[in-house]
């Protein structure tokens, strides 16, 4: 079985095909009859071919057509049906046919535009993006992925090395053919026979330099474009492949562990920021002034005063609480420190609670998602089953009215050759059913007009008494005048409807109500306005007590601190440091008069290797041109030896002659 010729039967009898003007099944039985001469298993090939692209027509044109807007500047409009064959093969059959005899019915076929069709059918990203949408719109979305997408997708690495096959194909047959040399024959000279006269003996012929041929290289395309584009589609396939892999993968929002992976690179970039830090490096800013002379006062804000207050308040009760420990013995915990200890516990167990409510609630919304999802592809099950009865009872109407039609023409047929039999009978009495029929549908005609005109005088005269009804009620006088009582509702029935009166009531105790808050309102404000100033007041005399309370501090220390400058002074004075002293600095003349020594050795050597390499320069350009001084005089050797070789050709021709 030849699959090839098959498929060309296939979409040349798609090509016939006249949705128009003939149904499916009476195309298909006509075909049927014009492949009398293939094999039965053959025909049922073509003809389910045929039948399959007819009736998955949408699915088709969905990639047919996306697929002509991208690349239809190089296509013909006739190949329309080829990609549909092609498309309906791998949708449907590419199981049954095998990844050899798909190949072989793509290699038969144009290699170009097969190649661009199927790159563009089996990439990864039009499967699982658009084409995945599209057909879901027609067919369940699951039926679409298992039936279609997966397989589809599954085949893709063998359709890699077929579409290989084919870009090789196509660079072979781009290029160019080289044409067969022609070898030179060699002819006989036509000379003239030589006059009794001698002649003048001829200029020699200068020959010219045989040239080079082209390189190879000229007319070859350098591989590495073709490494590069090698990379580049291996690389899209492997996105490709990740995009893929990241649309199938469900999210993990219960999850509230981080992954391994996740904690290296944390604990890696935590190492990071730690080595940038330097808490041990030392940095001076050098000695401050002993006496500084700007003692001017800061004014602080509102905000400062409260920070600094805030600062001391603290110091001062972390005093008083260390004091009271010495005074009472620090072995026996204070109620504060067991205080605190119960409220830490407490926020941790209320923190753990709420984690603990929050797992529950992710799972909890998880499953609630799972069995959503359930009940839309239960509904989508149910609406697809419906559709397919649906469907199938279209289909037994129809086809029960072509087995009606189909009767009516046998019995019409029949009617027509009976006739044939007797035509002049025939005639006359299809004459006289004419004539009844005519004086039928002319009867009916009348009646049907004397009703619609009953009708219509009926109906004219409904509308002229409902206008004089109308036209009556209107010219009665109307009493429009409303009369107002403010203490009554409106009577419409509700619990929360009042009258005029009561509304500018309670929109009069409203307005109270409002200036009596916005009075209290003004009056709170006021107390809390002075209350604060009291605070910043005790703040402030707070502030200026630890104030001159820091100031005797730093006095005491910087006295400290002289004494021990004094103390330094009296230690550096000392017999073993002067000692030690001497020798660090001879130490560090020992070592700087040898870094000294080191440096003026290297600039010798330096300047040695300079001269070294200058002679060598020198030597290198006498050899170069003794060189072409010898190469120039080999070269007027060889003229001289050719102009004497010449000469002496000339002389033994001229003899000759």
């Amino acid at each position: 079985m030849n699959y090839s010729e098959l498929v060309r039967e296939a979409i040349t009898l798609l090509d016939k095909y006249e949705p128009d003007k003939q149904s499916v099944d009476s195309f298909i039985e006509d075909s049927a009859k014009t492949l009398g001469n293939h094999p039965s298993a053959d025909q049922t090939f073509i003809t389910d071919t045929v039948y399959g692209c007819v009736v998955h027509r949408r699915l088709l044109d969905i990639v047919v057509n996306v697929f002509y807007d991208q690349n239809g500047k190089s296509l013909f409009k006739a190949d329309r049906n080829k990609f549909g064959v092609v498309c309906y093969l791998a949708m449907f059959h590419l199981e049954d046919l095998g990844l050899e005899q798909f190949s072989r019915i793509i290699k038969s076929l144009d290699t170009s535009k097969m190649h661009k069709f199927l790159s563009f059918f089996f990439s990864v990203t039009n499967l699982t993006t658009w084409i995945h949408g599209e057909w879901s719109q027609i067919y369940d979305a699951d039926y679409v992925e298992h039936k279609w997408i997966t397989p589809l997708l599954r085949w893709r690495a063998e359709i890699e090395g077929l579409l290989d096959y084919l870009s090789k194909k196509m660079t072979k047959g781009s290029l160019p053919r080289k044409s067969p040399k022609k070898c030179t024959q060699p002819q006989k000279f036509d000379l003239t026979k030589p006059k009794p006269r001698p002649l003048p003996a001829p200029e020699p012929i200068p020959q010219q330099e045989k040239t080079k041929p082209v390189p190879m290289s000229t007319h070859r395309a350098p591989k590495e474009p073709q490494l590069l584009e090698d990379i580049k589609q291996k690389n899209h396939l492997k996105a490709q492949q990740v995009l893929y892999e990241a649309n199938i993968q469900q999210f993990r929002c219960a999850n509230s562990q981080k992954s391994e992976k996740t904690q290296n690179a944390m604990s890696q970039i935590q190492q990071n920021f730690d080595s940038k830090l330097k808490f041990d490096s030392v940095y001076s800013s050098g000695t401050p002034a002993t006496q500084k002379m700007n003692n001017l006062p800061v004014r602080l804000n509102t905000t400062a005063i409260l920070r600094e207050g805030a600062l001391y308040n603290r110091q001062m009760e972390e005093e008083l609480n260390r004091l009271e420990r010495l005074m009472q013995g620090a072995n026996e915990p204070s109620a504060f420190l067991q205080w605190q200890k119960e409220m830490r516990e407490k926020d941790l167990q209320e923190e753990l609670a709420q984690v603990e409510r929050r797992r529950l609630e992710g799972k909890i919304s998880y499953e609630e998602a799972l069995l959503a999802r359930q009940r839309v592809l239960e509904l989508n099950q149910h609406k697809a089953q419906l559709k397919k009865e649906e469907t199938a009872e279209l289909m037994r109407k129809y086809a029960e009215k072509r087995l009606r039609e189909e009767e009516e023409m046998r019995e019409l047929v029949q009617q027509v050759a009976s006739g044939h039999k007797n035509s002049k009978a025939a005639k006359i009495k299809l004459q006289e059913i004419k004539q009844r029929i005519v004086k039928e549908v002319s009867e009916q005609s009348r009646e049907l007009l004397r009703q619609a005109l009953e009708e219509a005088q009926a109906e004219l005269s409904r509308k002229f008494e409902l206008i004089c009804q109308i036209r009556a009620i209107e010219s009665v006088p109307h009493n429009r005048q409303r009369f107002l009582d403010d203490t009554q509702t409106g009577g419409h029935e509700l619990l929360c409807e009042m009258s005029l009166v009561e509304l500018r009531e309670r929109l009069a105790r409203l307005r109270e109500e409002e200036q009596r808050e916005q009075e209290e309102k003004r009056h709170r404000i006021h107390e809390e306005k002075q209350s604060r100033e009291q605070l910043l007041l005790e703040q402030l005399d707070t502030i200026s007590m630890c104030r001159t309370a820091a100031r005797h501090a730093t006095a005491q220390k910087q006295e400290e601190k002289k004494k021990r400058l004094k103390l330094q002074e009296a230690v550096s004075m000392d017999e073993r440091v002067m000692a030690l002293q001497k020798t660090l600095e001879m130490k560090q003349q020992e070592r700087q008069n040898k870094r000294e020594r080191e440096n003026a050795k290297a600039n010798i050597n330096k300047q040695i290797a300079t001269q070294k390499v200058k002679s060598y320069i020198q030597e290198k350009q006498a050899l170069e041109e003794q060189h072409w001084l010898q190469l120039e005089q080999a070269l007027e050797r060889q003229v001289q030896k050719e102009a004497s070789r010449r000469n002496t050709s000339g002389q033994n021709y001229g003899i000759a002659t």
